[in-house]
């Protein structure tokens, strides 16, 4: 899987956008990070971070520790680390469609996964 096919995923669900996250291609709904490029130096290069229920999460990284990672920069946040080049097209529809449901509802938190350097004053 590449990013063209993700995106083609992506901007198949209601609302989304292509966007960008601190210089990096993102995708957003309603304003809010759906799935973006892991820019972090712990995540492994080829990698798509994808919000998610933190339950959800653990179910994934149990069952497919190949495809699903996590280090601990991204741990605090509600989503998980994709390796591109291990998970399918049907799979990553799911994982999508799943992070679509999350981030539209109250429970998804209004930040982007990355944290910004608080101004100066």
């Amino acid at each position: 899987m590449d990013l063209a096919a993700v995106r083609k995923l992506a901007l198949a669900l209601p609302e989304v956008e292509e966007s960008t996250a601190y210089g990096s291609p993102a995708f957003k709904v309603r304003g809010k990070m759906l799935a973006c490029i892991a820019i972090n130096k712990s995540a492994e290069p080829g990698s798509l971070v994808v919000m998610i229920d933190l339950e959800q999460r653990a179910a994934l990284l149990a069952e497919s520790p190949d495809v699903y990672y996590l280090t601990g920069h991204y741990a605090p946040y509600p989503c998980v680390l994709v390796r591109l080049s291990k998970v399918n097209k049907d799979a990553m529809r799911d994982l999508l469609g799943g992070a679509w449901r999350y981030v539209t509802t109250n429970n998804a938190p209004q930040k982007s996964v990355t944290k910004k350097a608080p101004k100066r004053k």
